[in-house]
C-alpha cells in the first residue's frame, strides 16, 4: 500500500518555530491566520519562519516579539512535527512558553484566543498544528501488553499491569494472540476494571466484538486495517491502528482513527530478524498525516524526548513499559 506521492525536495523545506504559550490558568494562546495567507482562517500556535543563522530559540523570541509584542523565555521542546504540503515540506518546532513580559496582542492584525486545553480540539488548525494539540493533551506512552505464558501466570500479569498504571501509563493496548476466547475475555475484563480505577484508556487488539461488549477502544492490526473502508466503531469509541507505510497511515486517517503506531524504529526481539526503520524513516512517514503517531520498536522511557523531536506523540512499547 505504499502509494506515497513524490517527496518534496529538501530545498523546499520550511523551518518554522512556534510557542505553546500557557497562562497561569492553563489556557493556551492561539492565533488565527489572516486573509491572504495560506490556510487563512485556521488557528495555529503563534510563531513563524526561522531565518538563516538563527537558533530555534532566537527565532521564537524574535517572532513572538514581532507578532505579539511580548518578550518570552523559551521553555523546553514540546514536539517537532514534519508535514508535507502540496508545495512544500514544513517542520514545525514547538517550544513550551510559560514566562513572558507584556500583554499579547495581534500586531499583524491576527485574532487571538486564550483556549482551555480541553477545548483545543474544537479549533480548526493546519495539519502540522494538530499533532501539537495531541502532544498537549494525550499520553506520551502507550503500553502494549505481553501475553501471559499460561493461565497460572494471569494473576501475576494483572499485578504487573497495575504496576505499569502506578508508574504513569494511562493508555494501554491489551494484545493476547493465541489466548482462548473465555480466558481472553476474563483478562480483558479484569484489565478494564484496573484501567478504569486508574483513569487509563484501554484498547483491545483486533477483537471488535469484545471491545464493543465491554465498552472499550479498539486497536487494529495492519492486516485488519487494510480490509476496511470506513470506521468500524462509533465515533466516541477510541480507535487506533498499527501502520508500516504511508498508505496505511493515510487509510488510518481516512477511516477516522484517533492515533496510529509506526515501527519498528529499532530492531526488537518481538520481530527477530526485522531491522528497524530508524528515526529518519519514521519522520518521513509521519509527515503524510496529521494523526498523533507513536513510535514503536526497542524503545523505552528514555526515548520519549527523541521520539517527540521526530514528530511522534511518544513511544509505544511492551518491554520498555512493562514492570
Amino acid at each position: 500500500m505504499n502509494d506515497s506521492p513524490s517527496p518534496i525536495p529538501d530545498s523546499r523545506r520550511v523551518e518554522v518555530v512556534a510557542g505553546a504559550i500557557t497562562d497561569a490558568r492553563g489556557r493556551v494562546l492561539l492565533a488565527r491566520r489572516t486573509e491572504g495567507r495560506d490556510l487563512a482562517g485556521l488557528w495555529e500556535f503563534p510563531g513563524g519562519k526561522r531565518e538563516p543563522g538563527e537558533s530555534p530559540e532566537q527565532a521564537l523570541v524574535r517572532e513572538l516579539r514581532e507578532e505579539l509584542g511580548i518578550e518570552v523565555r523559551v521553555g523546553p521542546p514540546l514536539i517537532a512535527v514534519a508535514q508535507q504540503y502540496p508545495d512544500k515540506r514544513l517542520r514545525l518546532d514547538v517550544r513550551s512558553v510559560t514566562r513572558w513580559r507584556g500583554t499579547p496582542r495581534g500586531h499583524e492584525g491576527q485574532a487571538l484566543a486564550w483556549v482551555p486545553r480541553d477545548k483545543l480540539p474544537g479549533y480548526a488548525m493546519p495539519p502540522a498544528d494538530q499533532p501539537v494539540v495531541a502532544a498537549l493533551l494525550q499520553p506520551d506512552r502507550y503500553l502494549v501488553t505481553p501475553v501471559p505464558a499460561s493461565p497460572a501466570d494471569d494473576d501475576a500479569w494483572l499485578d504487573r499491569l497495575r504496576g505499569a498504571l502506578r508508574n504513569g501509563v494511562s493508555r494501554v493496548q491489551v494484545r493476547l494472540p493465541g489466548v482462548d476466547v473465555a480466558r481472553r475475555r476474563a483478562l480483558v475484563t479484569a484489565a478494564a476494571m484496573d484501567c478504569a480505577r486508574a483513569g487509563a484508556e484501554l484498547l483491545v487488539n483486533g477483537d471488535a466484538a469484545l471491545a464493543q461488549d465491554l465498552g472499550l477502544g479498539l486497536h487494529l492490526p495492519a492486516a485488519q486495517l487494510r480490509g476496511l473502508a470506513e470506521r468500524p466503531v462509533a465515533a466516541e469509541v477510541p480507535l487506533a491502528a498499527s501502520c508500516h507505510d504511508a498508505g496505511e497511515l493515510r487509510l488510518a486517517e481516512a477511516i477516522g482513527c484517533d492515533f496510529a503506531v509506526v515501527g519498528p524504529v529499532r530492531a526488537t526481539p518481538t520481530h527477530p530478524g526485522a531491522p528497524g526503520i530508524g528515526w529518519a524513516a519514521f519522520e518521513a512517514l509521519r509527515e503524510h498525516v496529521s494523526l498523533p503517531v507513536y513510535a514503536i520498536g526497542g524503545l523505552g522511557l528514555d526515548d520519549i524526548a527523541q521520539a517527540r523531536s521526530h514528530g511522534a506523540q511518544g513511544i509505544a512499547a511492551i518491554r520498555g513499559l512493562w514492570p
